[in-house]
């Protein structure tokens, strides 16, 4: 499915290529649908529960990362590699998003700012580093 969407990346000038790799454009393909799904998860959770911002934020998180991690290992890495070891890194990297995540998201709307701008602001700080660890530690 990706191969469909990021093939344009091929025809793009050599030196660009180089930063702007069919996985760059995968993950952030996959990384704004999954987004999706956890602000969706997060509006729904908040509307219809009484869950606090914190227990409500990392329910919706949880969902959207382990789905992250599903597609990108199948659909963008195309990874074969154990999951055991894979899944392990990646927890490790989600467990710092995830404290950035929570903190920022719960600091801004205790300071007055709306949910769904607190968490872009936190998913703004984290989407390079995933990538980064995504490419070259995770799914290496």
């Amino acid at each position: 499915m990706t191969d469909v969407l990021t093939a344009w990346t091929d025809r793009l000038p050599r030196r660009l290529r180089r930063w702007v790799t069919p996985e760059l454009v995968g993950f952030a393909i996959l990384g704004g649908f999954t987004f999706a799904v956890d602000l969706a998860l997060l509006w729904a959770l908040r509307r219809w529960t009484p869950l606090p911002v914190p227990v409500a934020v990392t329910v919706s998180y949880v969902a959207a990362v382990t789905l992250n991690y599903v597609l990108n290992r199948t659909l963008n890495f195309k990874s074969h590699a154990p999951v055991v070891g894979e899944a392990s890194r990646y927890t490790v990297v989600m467990v710092g998003d995830y404290l950035l995540t929570v903190g920022v998201t719960s600091g801004l709307t205790a300071l007055g700012a709306g949910l769904a701008p607190a968490r872009l602001l936190a998913a703004a700080f984290v989407a390079l580093f995933n990538y980064v660890a995504a490419r070259w530690w995770i799914f290496r």
